[in-house]
């Protein structure tokens, strides 16, 4: 009965989490575009854009890196924080590392080419302002033929951009096509303009409108590879390749010479070096990651409004790219877009995480929960804490502490990849069930530190549910099937409550563009996750214990298929045979009311192996595990090694089989 009650729990905090974003959804309302311009008549708040990548597809990244570039805001920098090792061990790798570098320089010069027309003129607008020779009539013909052209620059950008699936075409539709579109629909509002009463909007916003398109192509692109120093962190993650740029923001660095290699050091009073610029505001990006031109724009408002002094992170909770072709990719898909509505809810009760494959953070706030570290006898800062595998949702918990608050912007304005295999979307999801419950006692102590108050009643039963509901609900669907709840299960109640859940949830997938029979598919994906889930939590559960941190496994990013690790295939079929033992049981003992909830249950776990694992490809995965199991060579005796396993270095990466 305590496993029924915990999954009512998380139905009600579904709910409440829905009417808050339904309540927020009616209260939203879209800036005009005289805040947007605001921002390009005064001075504007310095942003950079940090894009950790890791062994990425070239293709993705220039994805990810024009998003970034073509951000509608004055004052940017984008970096894209390479952490392949300097030095690859082989052909392919050396290859992406190069097409990295060349990747940020062919960015660079052909931004600089369409940058410069717009540039020159607000040169030439300066001089004639300056010289008394401005007819406002002609400078907003000439505005609106510039707007023109960016919009065919932007046609250009489209020429060159591949259109083989659907993450391109996101991409080009809310990257190209559509500020292509409004730009054109700009270059026609000033030309009626112009033909009416053009000095209404008077010399101001001439030069407002030059300095726009001036800054629209405007972008320094650079790449930081934080392997190549000895003294920065070294650890396998996102959080510290994050950590180590951030900590040299604003700084003179010189690079030496050391025995372990180069260091990079902040300069001394009178030495020469390298300025790393600084940013009062930081946007983190997934490298599989877009976001909408808009978004700095729109954020950045939210951040600068009055009363929001202490607001460390806007975001809008990434969306899963439309229309992906394979059912698996779609399913999953299905399961974060409605997250994005949950998450929205959680802004309602205060209860914001940082989701972290997209967010603007006041680098202050990130200052301010820094602690001081060392690795390797080196001093290093973490800014964002590493100790579990979901280092934002850690963060989110001490900017908190902190006297901190997050914000979930309620526009979709961020699409996030989803991994389109089974093998790949085990990884993905069995991070993300990993590091709850550690976090768990940190935030405990935050909502008891003084008596609750209804303001965060809901704080609490958003953060219980976000931190502990893969563990409980995971558990709690073993143990409804490894006991007989005759007396529950005969009782009415139990499906009645569960039939609004189901309702809504079909609506919600209705309204975010989905069929109403997904939700069959959505359960068959949570049944089939059940292990992969649980593999997350004990793994949370072996650190607590142990204190060893679990090492952070990336989600593949390949075109081929990601293969299954053997323990969670045989997880999975063994679970299948489990339903079936169950309803055999079940029959015997004439317990017909749980044999149909083992039945019904079997068959969808079923169906979900079929659909997306495949007979085929767990034959394949099984097939390569015992191959490289008989082909694996014998170690040589603990007694003969070189050097002990304590001062052996952490792999950097595993592949999907070694996992």
């Amino acid at each position: 009965m305590l496993f029924i009650a915990v999954t009512q729990f998380s139905i009600l905090v579904y709910f409440l989490s829905r009417l808050g974003q339904l309540h927020r959804h009616r209260r939203h309302r879209v800036p005009a575009r005289d805040e947007f311009m605001g921002l390009y008549a005064g001075e504007a708040p310095s942003l950079a854009v940090l894009v950790p990548s890791y062994k990425e597809d070239p293709v993705v990244v220039r994805k990810t890196l024009l998003s970034a570039a073509l951000l509608d805001y004055p004052t940017k920098q984008v970096v894209l924080l390479i952490d392949d090792p300097p030095t690859p061990g082989n052909e392919d790798d050396r290859a992406l590392l190069e097409n990295a570098r060349q990747l940020v320089a062919d960015l660079n010069a052909d931004l600089r080419r369409h940058a410069e027309p717009f540039r020159a003129a607000l040169n030439d607008y300066t001089r004639r302002k300056r010289g008394g020779r401005v007819d406002a009539t002609a400078e907003w013909f000439t505005i609106a033929s510039l707007y023109e052209r960016a919009a065919r620059c932007l046609d250009e950008i489209r020429a060159a951009t591949p259109d083989c699936n659907h993450e391109d075409r996101c991409f080009i539709e809310q990257n190209l096509v559509k500020p292509a579109a409004e730009h054109c629909d700009r270059a026609a509002f000033l030309r009626q303009q112009a033909t009416g009463d053009p000095s209404k909007a008077g010399p101001g916003s001439l030069e407002q409108e030059y300095f726009r398109l001036s800054r629209l192509f405007t972008v320094d692109i650079g790449a930081f590879e934080r392997k190549r120093y000895a003294n920065l962190s070294h650890e396998p993650n996102k959080a510290m390749n994050l950590n180590s740029y951030i900590g040299l923001m604003g700084k003179t660095v010189t690079i030496d010479d050391h025995a372990d290699g180069q260091v990079i050091r902040e300069s001394r009073k009178g030495e020469t070096g390298g300025y790393v610029p600084d940013a009062e505001f930081i946007i983190t990006l997934d490298a599989d990651s877009i976001l909408s031109t808009e978004y700095a724009l729109k954020l950045i408002l939210v951040m600068n409004a009055e009363g929001n002094e202490r607001v460390a992170v806007v975001q809008t909770p990434y969306s899963a790219f439309p229309g992906a072709p394979r059912i698996i990719e779609r399913i999953a898909g299905a399961t974060t877009d409605i997250q994005y509505l949950v998450h929205q809810g959680f802004t309602s009760f205060n209860a914001t995480f940082w989701v972290g494959a997209n967010a603007l953070l006041r680098k202050q706030a990130l200052e301010d929960i820094a602690v001081p570290d060392t690795e390797r006898g080196f001093t290093i800062t973490r800014y964002i804490q590493d100790r579990t595998v979901i280092e934002d949702t850690e963060s989110s918990v001490d900017m908190v502490v902190r006297g901190w608050s997050l914000f979930n912007f309620p526009e979709r304005l961020a699409y996030s990849a989803t991994p389109p295999d089974f093998g790949a979307l085990l990884i993905q999801r069995r991070r993300w069930a990993n590091g709850g419950l550690i976090i768990f006692p940190k935030f405990c102590r935050y909502v008891t530190r003084r008596a609750p108050v209804p303001s965060r009643i809901g704080h609490t039963l958003m953060g219980v549910h976000y931190l502990t509901s893969l563990a409980t609900i995971n558990l709690g669907i073993l143990a409804l099937l490894m006991l007989p709840l005759e007396l529950a299960l005969r009782s009415p109640w139990l499906p009645m409550a569960m039939l609004p859940y189901l309702l809504l949830y079909v609506r919600d997938l209705v309204r975010i563009g989905y069929r109403a029979s997904d939700i069959l598919g959505v359960y068959a994906l949570n049944l089939l996750l059940v292990p992969v889930h649980l593999g997350g939590v004990f793994k949370s559960i072996a650190q607590i214990v142990t204190g060893k941190r679990t090492p952070f496994g990336r989600t593949p990013k390949v075109a081929d298929r990601t293969a299954v690790p053997v323990f969670y295939l045989v997880a999975t079929y063994g679970f299948l045979t489990f339903c079936g033992l169950i309803l055999a049981v079940d029959l015997e003992n004439g317990r017909w009311p749980h044999a149909l909830f083992a039945g019904v249950n079997g068959t969808i776990l079923a169906y979900a192996i079929l659909r997306f694992v495949g007979l085929r490809a767990s034959a394949r995965d099984l097939y390569l595990a015992s191959r490289e199991w008989i082909d694996r060579p014998v170690q040589a005796p603990a007694a003969h090694a070189v050097e002990s396993v304590s001062s052996r270095p952490e792999p950097v990466a595993k592949s999907a089989m070694a996992e």
